[in-house]
């Protein structure tokens, strides 16, 4: 009786704490609110499964509890049961399934309009690419990188010498706009994640993941990397900007061109680059 009383005790409590509990989600702030309600789902599927055993291991616990006059009746087969719990296992399991599918293609179903951003993770800090005027990335190969060359652009690549590079942690975008987000490692796995944009997604090195959104609200939201990678893992961290038109136009004038960058290099050292890169190729 006593374990038919704890296991009805577990079940009331844990629906109260799933109700009253002072933890939730941060308020989101881009277009994938639909990965909550998959999550919320999921709460209530399995919710739903964990009350239902433990009520049932209750009742069993009371309603066969020892008793001398009681006798066993061997049942080794039960097809009715046996097709009943294959059919109720089979919708929870599409009930759990289904949306997280329907989820993760539009997540990987950028639209057309969305804007390009580069991101590139490195121990222990991120960098970022933006394209300028021409509305394109320039194309990269990892042999290009240096110093000078943070991101690997071909030198010869008309389209990268007006992309926007972003030496820092601090990433700006506009409000209302899709943003597809490039994500490359040169070093070890890495994970980009912004946890009110509800968007994360694995760095791979020598292979360009992505993921895109939409951000709703302007403000200032945490970057954190997911995947442990190194001993600076803890301080691998930046800010997303989200801002109005005039406020990001403002901060993007502002910024330097790979193009102007290379010119502000001595041109010894532009000389010295163009033959490692050539030497290397």
């Amino acid at each position: 009786m006593f374990v038919a009383i704890m296991l009805t005790l577990v079940t009331v409590g844990s629906i109260l704490f799933h109700f009253f509990s002072p933890w939730w989600w941060t308020e989101v702030a881009s277009n994938w609110g639909n990965i909550d309600d998959t999550i919320i789902l999921t709460f209530w599927v399995t919710g739903a499964v964990f009350c239902a055993v433990c009520l049932f291991m209750a009742y069993c616990v009371w309603r066969f509890r020892y008793n001398k006059n009681n006798k066993s009746e061997y049942k080794p087969e039960n097809s009715k049961l046996e097709w009943a719990l294959t059919i109720l296992t089979t919708i929870g399991v599409c009930a759990l399934l289904a949306p997280g599918l329907i989820v993760w293609n539009k997540y990987v179903s950028v639209p057309d309009d969305a804007y390009d951003i580069e991101v590139m993770g490195q121990q222990w800090y991120w960098n970022y690419r933006l394209p300028g005027e021409d509305g394109k990335l320039g194309l990269t190969d990892l042999r290009n990188i240096t110093d000078d060359n943070p991101f690997g652009i071909n030198l010869d690549d008309p389209n990268g010498l007006d992309d926007i590079l972003i030496q820092a942690d601090d990433l700006h975008i506009l409000i209302d706009r899709s943003v597809k987000m490039n994500l490359r490692s040169i070093d070890v796995l890495h994970d980009f994640y912004i946890p009110q944009f509800r968007a994360k997604m694995d760095m791979v090195p020598g292979v360009v993941t992505y993921y895109w959104f939409t951000p709703i609200r302007t403000g200032n939201f945490e970057i954190l990397c997911m995947e442990y990678c190194g001993t600076g893992h803890y301080a691998m961290k930046g800010r997303v900007i989200v801002e109005s038109q005039s406020d990001y136009k403002e901060w993007l004038s502002e910024q330097m061109t790979f193009e102007e960058m290379m010119a502000s290099i001595d041109k010894t050292d532009l000389i010295q680059l163009a033959l490692n890169i050539k030497g290397e190729n």
